[in-house]
């Protein structure tokens, strides 16, 4: 998008009458020279205009006349027009045009008058300077620096007044350090003073640039010297102030280090001494200040003491860098000397920053130096070592870009990048001998450590992009070929694919580049493309075809773009092999085959312009329409999205559409409105909106053309053209508006509403006679159901219904018909009232739609007639504007409504349950904050009744919030329990528990009660009488009065914040006029108490959530707001607020829960007010503050003394989380760490509590989001290094804090001692993990942790020693871990003896375990080498064994065995596992597993644990890798072993073992597996039918699915397939409680069924199970049944469809068949995406026969296979011979099977009373329209009628079975018309559900009845 620039305003000249007057005076020349009286006379009209244009003309015109004088003509008055035109300049503000038209006409005075013009303009500025007053200073300054700003007399007159100018400069800066103190919580003030801090600073260094001469002049003359030296003095001590003074935000921190080093320079030359000069600044000694001047000398010393803040040291590198001359060659030793100092300087900082915002500047630095190095002529020897690669300069900066490349602040990470980039040229540089980067150690060094590092570490990818720019691609394919493959497979990540793809496009494009350059310009590119084309493109399809397609779409949106831009050709190439593809190798169900990565590659071309669209039934000429078709309508999301895409984009806007494109969507649209997921529908509006665009743009051409146009073919094709889009719009439109009918799903309405949004924006529904007039086919009826798109319960539907029915023509949509107008305006305010929450949002949405009629008035006086309330009101005037008819409405409704709430907020005050039960309060305050929201407050005519009215409202919310906070500030608002202590809470919920009376039962929480309305006193007698139709009752629960009064709360605090943030402001400002508005200072002041009040008080989190909304958008306005008073509320309120946490205590006002309830929103809401960009000052108190209050003290242990404590890490928790304070929190959580660890050690249950919380808030915050299920993936962890140089302090404080708990573990007493914080620091700690980058010594010391993690290893709690385990891995170096594993292993005892301590042995295997799976799973591992670590396993191979008394240390032996025998671990040599495993299987064959030896059966705890173990080595020896372990023989008895042990844990582990073998082998296509015996086989069918453990039974089952088992032995016994079916069913019948069990004995099952009717397809009929079979699979599809049970059912029916579903024989008879498609119908439309994709592959499965081409063998999405597979039931009808049956079974679910009596009740009971729910439950599936599913099913059962006409003399339809049907289908259809009938008037609104069932229940009949008719007549 092209941002416009701005452009700047134009002001006229604004003097002060006198001196105007004055002006004109003077230039009133009567003789004098013709052309000085020209110019006279020209500036004079100038001053008397007052438009600015005009005056900028005349001043050019002057210009140009100064410009013709000749020197004779000079005289008296050529003084005063320079004088004036001086003047005028001096006045003027910054960035008016005008000023630089004065500067272009000074400019261009001859040379004889240059002298005199510059002594004009002196003594104007020197008269400024010297009259001024504080105020004026910023535009003064300004002045100056226009004066040098490319206006070279202005230049001249500054040099003339040096002096002057720069004493001017430190004058304002001395008057604004001073000012800076008095600003203290004042935003706006504070922000304006910075800027102009920032303008003076830079302006006195462009004077300081721009005058050296003159400067170097002055210096060296004795006169002025002192002068001058004195003045630049005082210049260079304000510079140094602002530099350490912290207050001063960084970017004039910045300009004042930079200022300091130009003044120094400015004084000293460009010599070595100022070098030297600041060396010693850097170094902060003033051992080199020598050669400077006393006075600088004096100053800089200063600058040198130690206590300065870090920042001066960065600050004044950046000077150095900027303001000194690096080009060429330096000009002596302290110069070099300077370039090494400046990054070690630097990088020293790197620690110590905590900021964020620093760690940017000192990056941004970084990069500058680096830029300044390359630069420089690099000639000493010395200098080139210290900078080459392999430097221990260049290893520091990239230890420094290791610890950076993954900052959370994206310009830290770019300044990485480009520091990396410049390091690799400076090597080159310094390296010029070496030619290809091979040959290069260093660059080969770093990329195998660059390719070697993981690939979740973003910071990789700019460092190879980086060498691939200078070394080129080649470089890295020789070391990894695999590379294209690799960044492909990483493009499924969101977080990776912009990183993965920019590097891919670097790759590619050297590649190419380099391919084309080898072979030389003579070369055809056809010999080297084939190569280019196998290394990139081939994967790319690979993956396109093969790879789920949520890892694709970013392939599509990054990669696949960017290289049909490299090579626009290789789309033939991509065609080609996509279409040679054989379609049964298109990857798992998940992918989009094929056809779908043909689409994709299509699409990218065509938005690329590589292919055009064509009338052609081939696309471009590449693929036939019905492809597209097919793709259209494809199961999978993306393949649909990606087909529209190919219809929709061009790459031109003006493309015309085709015919074919037309008709294409047409096939699109009637399958895809209706999409549950928010991403598709999404892409669908955003690619029918460029469609939509093309209409429109092409329409505009092609009447141009029209008109322009000669030749009458080419205008009857365009003619005809425009005439199909009319057509296609019309239906478009029609097709959108049809959709929403009542009962649509929400998300066809949402994706209707949108496109229709779009057609009224782009087309626009006008019914004029212009080109396509859409409004004549929007009918008053499809208006109707667009307006009742208002009720819906989905707040985006009801928006977009408004904006809709504002855009469609008045006239269909009636508002303005008075009668509709009340109808609707009472339907609104009914709704206002209503006790359901959502209804109040219909009714803003209604009253917003109505405040645009001019009659609304008319209509509001006439409800108010009928309320008896005394209302008036005037009408707008008769022509009134848009605007006035808005405001006026909305002031009546906002007068209506408050009358309204008033006399409500009365009733409640008197009895709180009548008003929750009959007029809950928050609809009318809802109404009234909606209505405020679309009014323009800033321009209004009515102002003197808003002032009135603000007072009104506002008093109105206090008294709706006095009723309702007792019941908010309960100690239980849940269960209206007092439990207060609190006098005055207790009273008001006294008298609220008087008026509900529970007595001594607890009904009242469960049951309805019902009140009289008439009461002979106050008090309302509860009563239990059933509800009197005859008058008006009550019904009211505690759920009812609970959500009126939090409701409640949050309408009164949007209100008020609404009021506070929207009206004008009235305040008055000392020495200030007074600036009118409608709601006061004290008012708002006022509403922030209020909030106050509600945030520390309430205890009901909704109620203070939503105050704290409200309370938000106050200090919002507060902070912007003119006022000085309300500006410096939020730092006094927060002063205040602390020092109430401070002193609190259980007395105390504040609410004190476990979590400070509404405390810290509060204190979040003011910090959250402060402008980012200011020194943050009221954050860094509060921080400081709260750390000091959460950190723990001796003299705070008791339960009055933790309270602050606890409200203060609960406020800090809040601050962590809050994403609005972004990075400037970063800098406290090293302190907040501290407190939480800390706070674990407190000995009271609260602060323990809170401290949990904040320590898991921080964890999140340091570590980010967890990104993933597993807990310990790098993607939430960080490399050491980067973790201690972001948070510093922490390295200190845990290691302490480690030793310190590590003390406590070892215990020879017997007692365990548990650390308090022990847990916390491991977890920490097992976050961490060593970068492969760290290279052998790691500077940051992880090392010292190390002892300290291994002797938690030795605690006597399990989790203590795993964590330590988990913890230990990250500190050892890859390269490590061997050495340590064979240490770890020596410490553990050679033999057995009586003093081993076991916990001492576990924890230390624990610890070789978790480091040998870290090994394994590392892809840097060193090569095997003696490591000495078979010989210390096989010294304690006793632990292994019996000798072991302890099974815990046994089965971690064990575990540590299993791990090192497994392939590929890399740590020893080949035949040192041989022996490993040999040994290993000794151990297995004498263990209690193989020789199920009875005495130590019985083990002790840990005893599974241990056999599970066993049962590993079992499983890798015998189905895993048996061909290792040499143990074929041994296979069988091995697995009969685990699967017979009478432990089922180890019996799952087998068969779970046995299932992964299984898959695996699926996957590569195997035949069935050898390994599984006949001995093996019988095993498990027996274990089938014996098992017990429900998850061990199923996945046998499982395993018997997939070995397909025809023979079911019971140990000797054989079963027949019959038996094994109906123990099966009875199996699944029984097992509902375990989902799995259930699903596995359903799918095995069915597999017996398919296999038995396949086998014998006439005989199996004969099996009586069948039906029982039936019969399970339809209660398996059910609604209720749990998604796994549905996902199965999907599939069983599924697998069966070509053989049962369709079978022609009918196997298992009619009715179970019917009954079969019909579960699949059910499960096409269940709610879950997953089983209707699922039931949709049925399709695939049906045999050609019975399908047209188009259809056979296409994956359709659920709408079109719905269609498809009712057709096809119809077909299959006929093909039975059973088209009679089949129209009776279609009747008869067309009518719906609920139960008539049922119906009965149903009604009744809705006709009485919808209101018993406060929230409905209605029916849960969103996405299934049962409206459109009778449609359908009566579309197709016409069709089925028709045939049976044709040939009804061969069948023949049971009267009685039709009469029976007809007489249900009249009596259905005369309860439903009698119960909509009962309905209240416009029950769309008042009862939307109720009615959507009726009028479906009507349809249903009538669609049943009209079907019977057409039958009778044809029987």
């Amino acid at each position: 998008m092209v941002v416009k620039k701005k452009t700047a305003k134009v002001e006229a000249v604004a003097l002060d009458e006198e001196k105007l007057h004055q002006l004109i005076a003077s230039l009133s020349v009567d003789g004098g020279e013709d052309g000085v009286r020209q110019v006279a006379r020209t500036l004079q009209s100038c001053l008397e205009l007052t438009e600015p244009v005009q005056q900028i003309q005349l001043i050019k015109k002057a210009g140009s006349q100064l410009e013709a004088l000749s020197e004779e003509q000079s005289g008296g008055a050529i003084d005063a027009c320079l004088n004036t035109l001086a003047l005028v300049y001096t006045s003027l503000q910054a960035k008016n045009p005008l000023r630089r038209a004065i500067a272009s006409a000074l400019g261009s005075v001859p040379a004889w008058l240059q002298e005199q013009t510059v002594n004009s303009l002196a003594a104007c500025l020197s008269d400024c300077m010297s009259s001024s007053s504080s105020h004026q200073y910023p535009h003064i300054v300004d002045t100056i620096s226009a004066c040098l700003d490319g206006f070279p007399l202005g230049e001249r007159c500054i040099n003339k007044l040096l002096l002057e100018v720069s004493q001017f400069l430190h004058k304002v800066l001395l008057e604004y350090l001073h000012q800076n103190s008095g600003l203290a919580g004042r935003h706006i003030a504070q922000a304006q003073h910075m800027h102009s801090c920032l303008a003076a600073v830079k302006t006195s260094m462009l004077v300081l640039q721009r005058s050296q001469d003159t400067l170097s002049a002055i210096l060296q003359a004795q006169q002025a010297q002192r002068k001058l030296e004195d003045t630049l003095d005082v210049l260079l001590g304000c510079y140094i102030h602002i530099l350490t003074d912290e207050e001063f935000i960084q970017s004039v921190q910045s300009t004042a280090g930079m200022a300091v080093v130009l003044l120094i320079r400015s004084v000293m030359g460009s010599g070595d001494e100022v070098a030297s000069v600041v060396c010693s600044l850097l170094h902060s000694s003033a051992q080199g200040l020598d050669p400077a001047p006393l006075w600088l000398k004096q100053r800089c010393e200063g600058l040198c003491h130690s206590g300065r803040p870090p920042g001066v040291s960065l600050y004044l590198c950046h000077g150095a860098l900027a303001m000194l001359s690096w080009k060429g060659a330096l000009r002596g030793p302290q110069w070099e000397q300077l370039l090494l100092l400046v990054p070690n300087t630097l990088l020293d900082l790197d620690v110590s920053i905590k900021e964020s915002s620093t760690a940017m500047v000192v990056a941004r630095v970084l990069t500058l130096w680096s830029s300044a190095a390359l630069e420089t002529h690099l000639c000493s020897s010395s200098l080139q070592m210290s900078l080459r690669g392999g430097s221990e300069l260049q290893r520091r900066l990239l230890e420094h870009i290791y610890s950076h490349w993954e900052h959370p602040l994206d310009g830290v990470r770019h300044q990485t990048r480009s520091l990396f980039r410049n390091l690799l040229v400076l090597h080159q540089h310094t390296n010029s001998s070496v030619s290809t980067p091979l040959e290069d150690s260093y660059i080969a060094e770093l990329t195998h450590s660059l390719l070697g590092l993981e690939w979740h570490m973003r910071g990789k990818y700019g460092s190879l992009g980086c060498l691939v720019e200078l070394y080129g691609a080649e470089h890295l394919l020789q070391i990894q070929p695999q590379l294209p493959a690799r960044l492909l497979g990483l493009m499924g990540d969101q977080t990776l694919a912009p990183y993965a793809s920019d590097l891919l496009e670097r790759l590619f494009v050297s590649h190419k580049a380099q391919l084309a350059s080898a072979k030389g310009a003579a070369a055809k590119t056809e010999d080297w493309m084939g190569s280019w084309h196998q290394t990139w493109v081939t994967p790319l399809l690979h993956v396109l075809c093969r790879a789920r397609l949520d890892q694709t779409t970013y392939i599509l949106d990054y990669f696949l773009p960017k290289l049909l831009r490299c090579s626009p050709s290789s789309l033939a190439h991509m065609v080609q092999a996509l279409q040679d593809t054989p379609p049964c190798r298109t990857g798992h169900s998940g992918s989009r085959g094929a056809l779908g990565a043909l689409i994709t590659c299509l699409r990218a071309a065509r938005a690329q312009g590589v292919i055009p669209s064509s009338e052609e039934g081939l696309w471009g000429g590449l693929v036939p329409l019905s492809l597209l078709q097919q793709a259209l309508v494809h199961k999978h999301d993306q393949v649909r999205m990606d087909s529209l895409g190919l219809v929709c984009e061009s790459h031109r806007s003006t493309e015309v559409l085709t015919s074919h494109e037309m008709d294409l969507i047409r096939h699109f649209l009637p399958s895809n409105l209706n999409s549950q997921s928010p991403g598709v529908r999404q892409q669908t509006v955003s690619l029918l909106k460029k469609l939509l665009c093309r209409v429109k743009d092409s329409t505009q051409l092609l009447q141009k053309r029209l008109i322009q146009e000669r030749d009458q073919e080419q205008r009857d094709r365009d003619q005809h053209t425009l005439h199909q889009y009319k057509e296609f719009l019309r239906w478009l439109c029609v097709t959108l508006l049809d959709v929403l009918l009542p009962g649509a799903s929400f998300s066809k309405c949402l994706l209707s509403l949108h496109l229709l949004g779009l057609l009224a924006q782009l087309i626009s529904f006008t019914t004029g006679p212009d080109a396509f007039a859409l409004g004549e086919v929007v009918t008053p009826a499809s208006a109707q159901n667009v307006l009742y798109c208002v009720a819906s319960n989905f707040l985006e539907v009801k928006q977009l219904a408004t904006v809709l029915l504002q855009q469609l023509p008045p006239s269909v949509v009636g508002l303005q018909v008075p009668e509709r107008m009340r109808c609707v305006l009472q339907a609104a305010l009914d709704l206002s009232t209503s006790t359901k929450p959502f209804d109040s949002v219909t009714a803003a949405h209604l009253l917003n739609l109505l405040l645009h009629q001019p009659d609304l008035n008319q209509a509001l006086l006439h409800c108010a007639r009928d309320q008896g309330l005394s209302f008036q009101v005037s009408p707008p005037p008769a022509q009134a504007s848009q605007a006035l008819i808005l405001e006026l409405n909305t002031l009546a409704v906002v007068q209506f409504l408050l009358r309204c709430l008033q006399s409500e907020v009365s009733k409640a005050e008197s009895s709180l349950l009548q008003a929750a039960a009959s007029f809950p309060l928050y609809g009318r305050a809802n109404c009234i904050t909606a209505a405020l929201q679309h009014l323009n407050t800033e321009s209004l005519s009515q102002a003197e009744q808003w002032r009135r009215l603000v007072p009104e409202l506002i008093a109105v919310c206090y008294r709706m919030s006095d009723v309702v906070s007792p019941v908010v500030q309960s100690s239980s608002p849940e269960g209206l329990i007092p439990m207060d202590t609190d006098t005055e809470t207790s009273v008001g919920l006294q008298r609220i528990l008087q008026e509900i009376q529970p007595r001594d039962t607890n009904d009242f929480f469960t049951s309805a009660r019902e009140l009289e309305t008439h009461q002979e006193d106050n008090h309302t007698q509860a009563t239990h009488a059933p509800l009197n139709t005859g008058g008006e009752g009550y019904r009211v629960t505690a759920q009812m009065v609970l959500v009126c009064c939090w409701r409640s709360m949050k309408e009164v605090a949007m209100l008020l914040g609404q009021l506070c943030q929207s009206l004008p402001l009235h305040y008055t400002n000392e020495n200030a006029p007074t600036h009118s508005g409608l709601i006061t200072e004290e008012q708002v002041e006022g509403v922030g108490l209020y909030f106050r009040q509600q945030l520390l008080q309430s205890r009901h989190r909704g109620a203070f959530e939503l105050a704290y909304v409200g309370f938000v958008r106050l200090t919002d306005m507060l902070c912007r707001s003119g006022s000085r008073a309300l500006q410096q509320l939020p730092a006094r309120w927060l002063s205040e607020v602390l020092e109430e946490v401070k002193t609190s205590d259980p007395s105390s006002k504040l609410c004190a829960t476990r979590r400070s309830a509404g405390i810290p929103f509060y204190i979040q809401a003011l910090l959250s007010s402060e402008p980012k960009s200011s020194s943050c000052s009221l954050l860094k108190m509060t921080m400081r503050e709260l750390i000091a209050l959460a950190m723990p003290s001796a003299d705070r242990n008791t339960d009055s003394s933790t309270v602050p404590q606890v409200h203060a890490l609960n406020i800090l928790r809040a601050l962590y989380r809050d994403t609005r304070l972004g990075e400037n929190i970063i800098p406290f959580v090293s302190d907040g760490m501290q407190a939480a660890v800390l706070g674990f050690t407190s000995p009271v249950w609260a602060v323990r509590n809170s401290s949990t919380l904040l320590f898991s808030t921080l964890i999140t915050r340091i570590f980010g989001v967890k990104k993933g299920k597993d807990e310990h993936s790098k993607k939430n962890r960080m490399t050491g290094r980067e973790f201690f140089t972001r948070f510093p302090a922490l390295y200190p404080f845990l290691l302490n804090q480690l030793e310190e708990a590590a003390a406590t573990v070892e215990s020879n007493s017997g007692h365990v001692k548990l650390h308090p914080s022990l847990f916390l620091l491991l977890l920490v700690l097992s976050r961490l993990y060593p970068s492969p980058m760290d290279g052998s010594s790691s500077p940051l010391g992880l090392a010292p942790f190390l002892p300290f993690i291994m002797r938690c290893g030795r605690s006597a709690v399990y989790r203590t020693r795993e964590m330590a385990a988990r913890a230990l891995v990250p500190f050892v170096l890859v390269t490590q871990v061997p050495f340590t594993v064979h240490s770890l292993l020596q410490e553990l005892p050679p033999e057995p003896g009586p003093k081993i301590q076991h916990n001492h042995i576990h924890g230390t295997l624990l610890q070789v375990l978790f480091l040998l799976r870290s090994f394994q799973t590392d892809s840097h591992r060193p090569l095997p080498a003696g490591s000495g670590i078979a010989e210390a396993l096989h010294q304690c191979m006793w632990i292994a064994s019996r000798q072991n008394s302890c099974v815990v240390t046994r089965g971690a032996f064990l575990d540590v065995l299993v791990c090192l025998c497994r392939p590929k671990i890399g740590l020893l040599e080949d035949s040192e596992v041989g022996t490993l495993r040999q040994k290993t299987l000794l151990v297995l064959m004498a263990s209690e597993l193989v020789t199920s030896d009875s005495s130590s059966a019985a083990f002790g705890p840990g005893s599974i644990r241990y056999l599970l173990s066993l049962a590993q080595v079992a499983l890798s020896a015998s189905v895993e890798i048996p061909e290792l372990w040499d143990s074929f023989e041994l296979r069988t008895q091995l697995l009969a072993n685990l699967l017979r042990c009478p432990h089922y844990e180890v019996r799952e582990l087998a068969v779970e073992g046995i299932l992964r073998r299984l898959k695996e082998e699926e996957e590569q296509e195997k035949q069935r597996p050898q390994w599984l015996d006949k001995t093996t086989l019988s095993n498990l069918t027996s274990l089938a039918l014996h098992e017990t453990h429900p998850q061990c039974l199923a996945k046998v089952l499982q395993v018997l699915s997939s070995c397909s088992v025809l023979l079911w032995r019971d140990d000797a016994k054989v079963l027949s397939q019959k038996e094994v079916l109906l123990h099966l069913l009875t199996l699944t019948q029984n097992s509902a409680h375990s989902v799995e069990l259930h699903c596995a004995a359903l799918a095995l099952a069915s597999q017996l069924v398919v296999e038995l009717i396949s086998s014998d397809p006439q005989g199996a009929s004969a099996v009586a199970c069948l039906a029982q079979w039936g019969a399970l699979v339809c209660s398996c599809s059910s609604v209720e049944q749990p998604e796994e049970v549905k996902l199965r059912a999907a599939e069983v029916l599924v697998n069966c469809t070509s053989t049962l579903l369709t079978n022609p024989h009918l196997p298992l008879g009619l009715s179970t068949t019917v009954s079969l498609w019909k579960s699949l119908f059910v499960l096409l439309q269940d709610e879950d995406q997953e089983v209707r994709d699922s039931a949709t592959d049925f399709a695939s499965n049906v045999p050609a026969h019975l399908l047209t081409t188009d259809e056979a063998g296409v994956s359709v999405c659920p709408p079109a296979a719905l269609n498809l597979g009712v057709e096809l039931l119809c077909r299959l009808f006929e093909l039975w011979g059973q088209v009679g049956a089949g129209v009776l079974a279609l009747t008869q679910w067309l009518l719906g099977e609920e139960d008539t009596n049922d119906d009965d009740a149903a009604d009744e009971a809705s006709c009485l009373d919808e209101g018993d729910f406060l929230f409905e439950k209605g029916d849960l599936n969103l996405w299934a329209e049962p409206l459109q599913w009778v449609k359908l099913l009566h579309r197709h059962l016409s069709s089925l009628i028709l045939k049976f006409k044709q040939n009804h003399e061969a069948e023949f339809v049971a009267s009685e079975q039709v009469h029976v049907l007809r007489s249900q289908a009249q009596a259905k259809a005369l309860r439903s018309q009698r119960a909509l009938d009962c309905l209240p008037a416009l029950p769309q609104f008042s009862c939307p559900m109720e009615h959507a069932r009726l009028a479906l229940r009507h349809r249903r009949a009538m669609l049943a009845l009209d079907a019977l008719e057409r039958l009778s007549s044809s029987s």
